[in-house]
């Protein structure tokens, strides 16, 4: 498969993005960068995430929705999501680890188990989706 060219790919970038610079310390940025590739996820995915978050981006007006019009950008948000369903359920999978032996028959305990299994069955179903 042939690269694309430089300047169609900038073309291509100043019409549907707008850069933003962000300044961060040099300590912050180091781990930002090891968080990121920790977890296998971009930093510049994180930063828009973020922002949308912030600025609640017309979501009570109900008419956001995130551009997902490629095949690539779909199978982004699915790797995004199961990274997500992953961090909760090893919170989860901490959580009823640490609960003591006399207290495993408990109700919580029950219910974390019930939630680590949903949890194994969502990502399962989304990692067959592509």
């Amino acid at each position: 498969m042939a690269k694309t060219s430089t300047e169609p790919k900038k073309l291509w970038n100043s019409k549907n993005y707008t850069q933003l610079k962000v300044s961060l310390k040099p300590d912050i940025t180091t781990t930002f960068k090891a968080v990121c590739a920790k977890n296998d996820v971009s930093m510049t995915s994180v930063i828009s995430q973020l922002i949308c978050q912030y600025c609640g981006i017309a979501i009570k007006k109900g008419d956001y929705s995130p551009v997902l019009s490629t095949k690539r950008q779909r199978r982004a948000a699915v790797r995004n999501t199961i990274l997500l369903l992953e961090r909760i359920r090893d919170n989860e999978e901490l959580y009823r680890d640490n609960i003591p032996t006399n207290l495993q028959a408990s109700a919580g305990f029950e219910s974390a188990e019930s939630c680590i299994s949903a949890l194994d069955e969502a990502i399962d179903l989304l990692e067959s989706a592509y």
